[in-house]
C-alpha cells in the first residue's frame, strides 16, 4: 500500500507532467529564426512555394456551413510591397476570401525567405466583413503581443518530420501548425495535372482530429486544399487560374493593398499601428 510519502510524491509528479503538458501547448518549439539570416529576403523562389511580384492564385471549390455546401473562392496575389518585422524585409500577400461570393475577408499576409530557402511566415493583418460590414481584424505580427513567426515552407520537405509552427499570435488565438504528410503524388485540377506533388497537413489544438490538407506543386505553390478527419468546414479548393500581372494589374493590387493597410493603422492601433508603414517597389 502507498504511503503518505509516495502519495505526495505521485500527486507531484503528475502535477509536473501536467504543467510540462500546459507549458508545451503555451509555448511552441520553434524554429530559430535569427533576422540575420535573410539577406535576400523577399527574393522568395522556393522550389514550393515560389512568391514572385504579380503572381496571381486563383482557388474555387466549397466548404461546409451549418451542414450546407457554400461556394468558396480564394484570391492570392503577391504584391510588389515590402514591409519590415522583426528586422527583416517581407514580401506582402494580398488575399481575398469569398463566400457564396460574398467577400468574407481581406488580408496583408507577410513572408521572407532565408538564406537556407526556407520560408517564413511574419504575420498577417484580415478584415473580416459580414454582410459588408467590416467585424472583426484579428491581427498578429511577429514580436508584438508575444506573436513570433513560423515556418511556412521548408526548403527541402520530407516525410516523417515533426509538426512545426507556422506562427504563433497568442492574443487572437492563432496556432496554426503543419507537417509534411506526402511526397511524390499526382493531382489533377482545372488550370493543369501535376507530377511531385506535395501534401502539407495544417491543423490546430483548437481543433482536435481535423486536417486541412494543402497540395504545393513544384514551381506553382498551393494547387488544392482538401481535408481528413473531423474538419466540419470540409474546404475543398482546387486552382482555377494561375496568371502573372501585367503592369496596369499590379498597379491596381498596390492600390488596394495600400488601401488596406491604411485601414489596418485604424483597426489596429495595438499592433498594426507599431509597425513600420509598407514600402513601395
Amino acid at each position: 500500500m502507498m504511503n503518505v510519502r509516495q502519495f505526495l510524491a505521485s500527486v507531484l509528479l503528475m502535477g509536473m507532467i501536467v504543467l510540462s503538458i500546459a507549458s508545451a501547448q503555451d509555448d511552441p518549439v520553434f524554429a530559430e529564426f535569427d533576422p540575420g539570416n535573410f539577406d535576400r529576403s523577399t527574393v522568395v523562389d522556393n522550389e514550393w512555394l515560389p512568391l514572385p511580384p504579380g503572381r496571381q492564385l486563383v482557388l474555387d471549390g466549397a466548404t461546409t456551413e451549418d451542414g450546407e455546401r457554400i461556394p468558396r473562392r480564394i484570391e492570392f496575389t503577391v504584391t510588389d510591397l515590402t514591409k519590415v518585422i522583426e528586422g527583416v524585409n517581407t514580401v506582402v500577400v494580398w488575399i481575398l476570401d469569398f463566400s457564396d461570393d460574398e467577400l468574407v475577408e481581406a488580408e496583408l499576409a507577410f513572408y521572407a525567405q532565408d538564406n537556407d530557402g526556407n520560408v517564413w511566415f511574419l504575420g498577417e493583418y484580415p478584415e473580416e466583413y459580414e454582410d459588408g460590414e467590416f467585424v472583426d481584424a484579428p491581427t498578429w505580427i511577429s514580436g508584438l503581443e508575444g506573436a513570433r513567426a513560423g515556418i511556412k515552407m521548408w526548403s527541402s520537405p520530407q516525410e516523417g518530420t515533426p509538426s512545426y509552427p507556422q506562427g504563433w499570435g497568442p492574443a487572437v488565438d492563432w496556432n496554426d501548425r503543419g507537417q509534411v504528410n506526402q511526397v511524390g503524388q499526382e493531382t489533377c485540377v482545372s488550370v493543369d495535372c501535376y507530377q511531385g506533388v506535395l501534401v502539407i497537413d495544417e491543423f490546430n489544438e483548437d481543433e482536435p482530429g481535423a486536417f486541412q490538407l494543402k497540395y504545393y506543386a513544384a514551381g506553382v505553390g498551393n494547387v488544392r486544399v482538401g481535408w481528413r478527419g473531423e474538419d466540419a468546414e470540409q474546404e475543398e479548393l482546387e486552382l482555377v487560374d494561375l496568371v502573372q500581372l501585367d503592369a496596369d494589374a499590379l498597379a491596381e493590387v498596390r492600390a488596394e493593398a495600400l488601401a488596406l493597410e491604411a485601414r489596418a493603422y485604424e483597426n489596429s492601433p495595438e499592433v498594426y499601428s507599431q509597425t513600420e508603414p509598407v514600402q513601395g517597389p
